[in-house]
């Protein structure tokens, strides 16, 4: 008892402030040490940060950004931190708008071409416990409860509904939740300020969450779904404290809004390492708050190498950087619980079109609630899931008008992935890739010898009577193809893309 006075007096952190990391002044990291290369760092954000530099304020790249840059990586976003307000900070930016009622930030917007880019600048924020004011006798520390609403707001279980209030560079840093991400860089001066031993769990390569796992799991279950993405992203080991408390406050995650569930969801399956995020996600038993039904499609070894094809070629695709639909993405995720519900509607008598919607809509309903897919992607996933069915007739003008259709590439791309599982014959889909490759006089050679291989009956179709004419080819036939089967991963899905050079 004692010792804790002593230490109080001397400002000595207790056992309690060493293990959650709170410290008050950084450790400076040189560019000797860190030797974070400027040629991956974005010329806007060190606009902005010299921007607001001049002006009078500390300004810092901050976060994932500042990770990636000492693991020598070139990071996708960057933002910005800062002791302006967002009001100050808008103030200085002509294309620059405050966002946000939870945590208000400020987006600065940057031109190139066609390209734009987005600098995130957020406010240092005051560790909730220990705001103090001015107002107060005696220096208290305001509490929780005494917060102004419009500023700060938690709900029952813990997390934070709203949180406004600005502090200094120190508490920002406790704020945050894992050390690696808790650094702070400043372009001008080529330093990192270090706050709690980042630089030696990167060394390390472990991620360690600032301050109690299970408050800081509380205050927003979010923090639960980035752990295990960054875990994937990095290869880092979590540290076991930081794991531990996961399986327990995994149903937290029911508690968070479906829109912001469904922008995380998207970065972890968006990160380069899909599938084996998806594997930490069911070690960790969060996958139940995420995609309720994908248990049920990895128990099928059809289903998960459905799955896995699908992810594995996001992730090729994101590492090389090209544009990854989420339509076809969550389509793909999906398929093995729509073709269930499919089959068993077919077996009970319903027409194939119409147990297909019937399906669509089931799987849809289910999903959407959870994790709030948004419509336009809805609307890819019902293109590409409708378009299968139609892939199997390949009679008479039904493969033209397929072809001509703006989602083929999707549904076709799709089609593969069927193929390639064991789902369909792979003879189905090496047909429609000759269909589309051959020149539009050939096409109807490829109906025709596909007829006589067959019978005339093996598709439903009456006998000829006599000789078809053959058409004058249209524009649309003209068709471009590629070797590879990526193209429904394009940004605009079934519209395709020119030939990756």
């Amino acid at each position: 008892m004692i010792k804790k006075l002593i230490n109080r007096l001397l400002g000595k952190p207790g056992p309690k402030q060493r293990r959650i990391g709170r410290a008050h002044t950084p450790r400076i990291v040189t560019v000797d040490e860190h030797r974070i290369d400027p040629t991956l760092l974005s010329r806007n954000a060190v606009k902005v940060t010299s921007t607001l530099q001049q002006a009078g304020y500390q300004a810092f790249i901050v976060g994932g950004a500042v990770r990636d840059l000492l693991l020598g990586i070139k990071p996708k976003d960057f933002d910005v931190a800062t002791n302006a307000t967002p009001d100050q900070v808008q103030a200085l930016f002509r294309r620059s708008r405050i966002i946000g009622r939870r945590f208000q930030i400020v987006h600065v917007t940057f031109y190139g071409g066609r390209e734009q880019e987005i600098i995130e600048v957020s406010t240092f924020r005051a560790l909730v416990d220990a705001i103090a004011s001015e107002t107060l006798p005696e220096g208290r520390r305001m509490k929780r409860a005494e917060l102004d609403t419009k500023t700060h707001a938690i709900d029952a279980s813990g997390r934070v509904l709203r949180d406004n209030v600005w502090g200094s560079q120190a508490e920002d840093a406790e704020r945050r939740d894992f050390t690696i991400n808790a650094m702070y860089y400043d372009p001008a001066a080529q330093t990192v300020h270090d706050y709690h031993h980042g630089m030696e769990d990167i060394r390390a390569r472990t991620l360690r969450m600032i301050g109690d796992p299970v408050t800081r799991y509380r205050e927003d279950p979010v923090r639960m779904l980035r752990v295990v993405r960054f875990a994937a992203k990095t290869g880092f080991d979590i540290d076991e404290a930081t794991r531990q408390p996961i399986a327990g406050l995994a149903s937290l995650i029911h508690n968070v809004p479906s829109a912001r569930l469904f922008d995380e969801m998207l970065k972890l399956l968006m990160s380069g390492h899909a599938w084996a995020s998806l594997q930490e996600l069911r070690k960790a038993g969060l996958h139940k708050g995420l995609l309720p039904l994908l248990d049920v499609a990895l128990e099928q070894p059809m289903g998960e190498r459905f799955v896995q094809l699908a992810l594995d070629n996001t992730d090729r695709r994101v590492q090389a950087g090209k544009p990854v639909s989420p339509g076809f993405l969550f389509a793909a995720l999906l398929w093995h619980h729509v073709l269930q519900r499919w089959s068993k509607l077919r077996e009970e008598g319903e027409h194939a079109i119409a147990a297909l919607n019937t399906a669509m809509d089931m799987v849809l309903e289910r999903q959407t609630g959870q994790l709030a897919i948004q419509r336009r992607f809805v609307t890819d996933m019902r293109d590409i899931w409708g378009m299968q069915p139609r892939f199997e007739k390949r009679v008479g003008r039904m493969p033209f008008r397929l072809l001509e259709s703006p989602r083929f590439r999707a549904g076709f791309d799709f089609l593969h992935l069927r193929c390639q599982s064991g789902e369909l014959p792979a003879e189905l889909a090496e047909w429609w890739q000759a269909f589309q490759d051959a020149a539009p006089d050939q096409r109807e050679d490829l109906i025709d010898s596909l007829r006589a291989a067959r019978g005339p009956a093996a598709d439903g179709e009456a006998p000829a009577r006599k000789k078809r004419r053959r058409r004058s080819p249209r524009k649309s036939d003209k068709v471009s193809s590629r070797s590879d089967t990526d193209a429904g991963q394009d940004a605009n899905p079934g519209r395709g893309q020119p030939e990756d050079s």
